[in-house]
């Protein structure tokens, strides 16, 4: 794992976009291992927000702790994902929050094996990511699935072990959609350099 300061790196692409290649990165869980491409050049500050957590080991110990069904979704606008956290859990607020970058502006949409951040209002995502399991335009700038519109910032895709995805997508949880347990988090990795854009 590389180790840089987390707060160093939280906040330092503070340009739209960045020229240069998707950064890959693993998040290895008790099922198995997730390999990620992250949009470095479309959304810079949510990648560099989420790998703030992961170049410091925030992400070890933590875990997927819901799982979201659209057959059994309460919402008008029903979706299918995962969500992550650090062991602190969803409201991990360790660095500040980060400013959504909306899927308008970035040209990216919550497909299958999309990687998003979890939030409240706009401005407001901090550790917490999720992962699509079917297509969810409700997800994207314009979706209804926040009554706010504004959607949610994907900054990635899983390229493997989508196979690890659904199986803790159908892993038992309760009312809450909490998993029953919560499926652990061992490590989060980036494979490579930390980019230009994410380095103090």
């Amino acid at each position: 794992m590389i180790t840089l300061a987390a707060a160093a790196l939280a906040g330092c692409a503070t340009e739209a976009t960045v020229p240069g290649e998707p950064v890959r990165g693993d998040v290895v869980t008790e099922r198995g291992v997730i390999t990620l491409e992250l949009a470095t050049d479309k959304a810079p500050l949510t990648v560099c927000n989420f790998l703030s957590y992961v170049t410091d080991g925030h992400y070890e110990g933590g875990s997927f702790f819901r799982t979201v069904v659209a057959a059994t979704n309460d919402n008008p606008n029903p979706i299918s994902v995962i969500q992550g956290a650090t062991p602190r859990g969803s409201d991990d607020d360790l660095n500040p929050p980060v400013a959504l970058e909306r899927t308008r502006d970035t040209g990216l949409s919550h497909m299958a094996g999309t990687i998003s951040m979890a939030r409240d209002g706009p401005d407001t995502a901090t550790s917490s990511f999720f992962i699509v399991v079917e297509d969810a335009p409700s997800l994207d700038y314009g979706g209804a699935r926040n009554p706010d519109g504004q959607g949610f910032a994907a900054f990635g895709r899983v390229t493997a072990g989508m196979d690890v995805v659904q199986e803790i997508h159908r892993s038992p949880a309760d009312a809450e959609e909490q998993l029953t347990p919560p499926v652990k988090i061992l490590a989060a990795t980036v494979v490579g350099e930390v980019p230009a854009p994410c380095r103090p």
